[in-house]
């Protein structure tokens, strides 16, 4: 049994060597134990970490809900059942059993966060000793999700750690499991701009599977393609669009599909991109506005000019009954859009007709 002292230098070198990275404690796997630090040290950079993480672990929820049967109480089973028999592994953990007071292995511990080892070794970018971990680990506690219902796969995209991200799809993590605002790992690259990591999760996919994950919405009701176009990350909307993303799908606020979106941001880019890979030029939102209804009412004639090209029909009435030309606001640009002097009898029209 180990004395006071020797108590608390444990406690002091596990303080020292900490990184604020969102960990405030570890609890065991099994009760009246010691979490014992890992063999093999990580050494981040102590700002890097600190400040790529600001939004990954602050406010942490204390929640129990994990992405599958996987919980504290079997962990350690499954894990034991990975090790060869015969290996200091197993040795260590039935030397463990027969000695409650031996410390815990750290490959068994949750941190309060809920954060495994994995977690924290792709939090602090430990890229080689996490591919000793995907290896070792099976594909249960890959999918293990922290009190942020981060798996390792989100945080690896976050952190834009490209290697990580195509070992974890290799071994068959998830790219379905959604984090605390309803995040998969595919809607944390295109939000941030990790190009490479979603070419990883998408590249051998099979698309029965993939197109569920680019037809997921997130708690705000926006899929892949709706925050690429809101990021104006126009070589990921590519990627996606040629992975088979819908472009006309309604985010669940007010029925946008991407293309509303780009015209709201004037990101001609955009416009142009979606139109020429089909979308819907006249989809109406839930309050009946088309893309041209929004173009129109921001005054923004060139965006405006490229949707009639496309075919936009300007007589559409939204819930306001009202047409696009009704927004127009005398912008003599926008105006020059639309036949208002077309007066046609029997099907001819009848401008510069003498009488």
């Amino acid at each position: 049994m180990a004395s006071g002292d020797e108590e608390k230098g444990k406690v002091d070198l596990l303080e020292d060597n900490r990184i604020d990275s969102g960990i405030d404690s570890f609890k065991s796997l099994t009760k009246d134990e010691h979490y014992s630090k890992p063999t093999q040290e990580l050494n981040p950079d102590d700002g890097d970490a600190k400040d790529k993480l600001d939004s990954v672990t602050e406010e942490r929820n204390d929640s129990a809900y994990t992405s599958s049967s996987i919980t504290v109480d079997n962990i350690t089973v499954i894990l034991k059942s990975c090790l060869t028999p015969g290996s200091d592994d197993t040795e260590n953990a039935e030397t463990h059993n027969d000695h409650k007071e031996q410390e815990v292995n750290p490959l068994t511990t949750i941190t309060d966060d809920g954060d495994t080892i994995l977690h924290l070794a792709i939090i602090h970018e430990a890229v080689d000793f996490a591919d000793q971990l995907i290896k070792l680990f099976p594909k249960e506690i890959l999918n293990l999700q922290n009190n942020l219902y981060q798996t390792p796969l989100h945080l690896a995209t976050y952190l834009d750690l490209p290697p990580v991200v195509r070992r974890l799809v290799e071994r068959g993590a998830s790219l379905a499991l959604q984090d605390h605002d309803g995040n998969t790992p595919l809607h944390v690259a295109c939000e941030q701009g990790r190009g490479e990591c979603a070419s990883e999760m998408t590249r051998d996919i099979p698309p029965s599977q993939l197109i569920l994950v680019l037809e997921a919405q997130n708690w705000r009701g926006i899929t892949c393609l709706h925050l690429a176009t809101l990021r104006r990350r126009h070589r990921l909307m590519k990627v996606l669009i040629k992975k088979g993303a819908y472009l006309n799908a309604q985010e669940g606020t007010s029925g946008k599909t991407p293309l509303h979106m780009a015209v709201e941001l004037h990101d001609v880019t955009a416009v142009t991109l979606l139109l020429n890979k089909g979308a819907n030029v006249d989809a109406a939102m839930f309050n009946g506005c088309t893309p041209l209804h929004l173009a129109v009412g921001r005054q923004d004639a060139t965006i405006a000019n490229l949707l009639c090209h496309s075919g936009a029909d300007q007589m559409i009435r939204n819930m306001e009954d009202e047409t696009a030309l009704d927004l127009a606001d005398g912008n003599d640009d926008i105006l020059a859009l639309f036949p208002f002097d077309d007066i046609q009898i029997s099907g001819r029209s009848v401008v510069g007709v003498n009488f």
